[in-house]
């Protein structure tokens, strides 16, 4: 099995497609491009990474696809799609037709109302691509969970995988109701978890390792050796912590009884089966 980051960003800021990355947040307000990462992977033995969308447009994804012709150790895309836009699926398959393509992110947390997974035109689209059995990531907050329970009982067949475990209150050390909707989920056999995006839910440069413990062993309890991806969020994660600090704090929370096979799993055989590589 390869070992692979399932979950990073790569951004050129002169390309204006993020206007999350303000002035204030100087640590990212940076271009940070496949020769900033390369030192990491080679540290930690990563043939290499998914880059997943930071901005709801369909230019940056063809920006990310742009990059990965270039750059081996772009192992897949997850591009951006409005699945509102009627048109959607004549952008999946302009997408798909790229080698390096892998699915799409619905970025739910950026959302007034989570309900809106739920609308008709949603459902249907989700449904299509679910029999299409296209890998889809949700990125959403703890609080909007409920929403998806409901969104994945009316799509069972969903290749899904919820980014960041969810986002549950870490620096608040609340479980609940987190813990619930994340039960609920799991008996969905076709969604995974990234064990990704943590420490910048925790408190900023104010955290230990106890913090996060709970949250790791829960997910992989709940969702088994099989279901869980190992994802670094760099650069994002540099507001809390560098590179090799997000793979101690995974590490030193791993089950004692996990073996080789395991781990083999959880740093890269999990991506590589979902996303097909």
């Amino acid at each position: 099995m390869r070992r692979i980051d399932a979950h990073q960003h790569y951004w050129l800021i002169e390309r204006g497609d993020y206007g999350w990355i303000t002035p204030d947040l100087s640590v990212l307000n940076r271009d940070f491009l496949p020769g900033h990462l390369a030192p990491h992977l080679a540290e930690h033995s990563l043939s290499g990474s998914i880059v997943v969308q930071a901005a709801q447009t369909l230019e940056e994804t063809e920006y990310l696809l742009s990059l990965a012709r270039e750059n081996e150790s772009i192992l897949g895309v997850v591009g951006w799609l409005d699945l509102q836009d009627p048109d959607h699926h004549r952008y999946f398959e302009q997408f798909q037709a790229q080698p390096k393509y892998v699915g799409f992110r619905i970025m739910i947390q950026e959302m007034a109302d989570a309900r809106e997974i739920l609308t008709p035109a949603f459902i249907q689209a989700l449904q299509k691509y679910a029999s299409l059995d296209v890998p889809i990531d949700l990125l959403l907050r703890s609080d909007q969970l409920e929403a998806l329970v409901t969104l994945v009982d009316s799509v069972p067949g969903l290749r899904g995988v919820v980014d960041h475990i969810a986002k549950p209150r870490i620096a608040e050390a609340q479980l609940e109701p987190w813990l619930s909707h994340m039960q609920r989920l799991a008996e969905h056999p076709n969604l995974y978890v990234k064990l990704s995006g943590m420490v910048t839910e925790a408190k900023h440069h104010a955290w230990e390792q106890k913090d996060f413990t709970t949250y790791i062993q829960s997910t992989l309890e709940m969702f088994g050796p099989e279901r869980v991806m190992f994802g670094s969020d760099w650069p994002v994660c540099l507001l809390a912590a560098d590179y090799d600090q997000v793979i101690e704090i995974l590490l030193q929370a791993i089950p004692p009884h996990w073996g080789e096979m395991e781990l083999a799993q959880l740093f890269g055989g999990n991506a590589e089966r979902f996303y097909k590589l």
